[in-house]
């Protein structure tokens, strides 16, 4: 790793959610099957954060975690499982309302869009819009299911089109490979929409697998997604996107996934995995400690590109 110059606004995790991360906030930690980070849900979750507003494409596993941990009061998405294996069952019993099989009611609100629609909120919360129109709920129920669901009509054609409201979340909390210390974010591989999420929120925390000198960064500017002056802390927490993975990094653990469609059906069983591996160590170090095969089974094999020439 290539020692960035200056401390800049690099910080521990620990200090950043504890600084930037509020009860009450609403919260978005993007990463679409690539770089989710599954870190800072846990040190949420450790640092017992309560009604959040929890925003995502697809809440897979980590939202699962701090639902079940009590962090959330609502959750906004598009689609919500165990991609491969099945439901995420703490949420599901929280929207039933099952809390030790007993029924009552409703513990947590849903607000549910396309995947497209959550893309275009965070667009236009991106672009400094109020809504963002389109065509993606036509023939669908989902209008009537959610009432923020709109629409107007074109003023050039005079087509009917449907709206969302624009997504600006208190934080957004991105994964990704490479960082200066400043904020200058690189990503590589399946990007999802880590960008848009990042410049339509009001504060944001940049976690990354690696800190480099700005120079690396300058060096190859198109896989820059995010600048420095939108970034308001950098981490770098190696494996904190695990299960999912880090392109060039670590591969996604399969099996970890696999095995939380049973973790995750028994609330005794999830409760175990949190205090063995979320509220049991003090950090990602800690995390990492208690799963030493985890290198040798996920690290990813080179395979290097080829250089591209910016010269003039």
């Amino acid at each position: 790793m290539s020692e960035s110059h200056g401390v800049g606004k690099r910080t521990t995790l620990h200090d950043a959610i504890a600084a930037l991360v509020h009860d009450g906030d609403t919260i978005v930690i993007e990463g679409f099957t690539h770089l989710i980070c599954f870190a800072a849900g846990h040190e949420i979750i450790r640092q017992r954060r309560r009604d959040l507003t929890l925003c995502r494409l697809t809440p897979d596993l980590i939202y699962d975690q701090m639902i079940a941990a009590g962090c959330a009061r609502k959750l906004v998405f598009s689609w919500a499982g165990n991609p491969g294996a099945g439901s995420l069952h703490a949420f599901r019993r929280a929207v039933e309302g099952a809390v030790d099989g007993a029924g009552t009611g409703p513990r947590i609100e849903i607000e549910e869009y396309s995947h497209f629609g959550m893309v275009a909120r965070l667009c236009a919360g991106a672009a400094g819009l109020p809504f963002w129109p389109l065509r993606d709920f036509a023939g669908t129920d989902l209008p009537k299911a959610n009432p923020r669901i709109a629409s107007v009509t074109c003023p050039y054609t005079g087509e009917r089109l449907a709206t969302v409201p624009a997504l600006n979340p208190d934080v957004t909390i991105i994964h990704a490979q490479r960082a200066d210390a400043e904020g200058n974010t690189q990503i590589w591989g399946l990007l999802g929409v880590q960008r848009e999420a990042a410049l339509a929120a009001r504060r944001v925390i940049v976690v990354v697998e690696e800190l480099v000198d700005a120079a690396v960064i300058r060096a190859d500017p198109n896989r820059t997604v995010l600048p420095g002056f939108a970034v308001d802390a950098v981490v770098v927490e190696p494996w904190g996107a695990h299960p999912s993975y880090a392109q060039g990094y670590y591969d996604r653990d399969n099996a970890f996934y696999i095995g939380w469609e049973a973790i995750s059906r028994d609330p005794r069983r999830l409760e175990e995995y949190l205090e063995t591996y979320v509220y049991g160590v003090a950090d990602r170090a800690g995390y990492l400690a208690a799963q030493p095969a985890l290198a040798e089974r996920l690290t990813a094999e080179p395979r290097i590109c080829a250089g591209v020439n910016y010269g003039y």
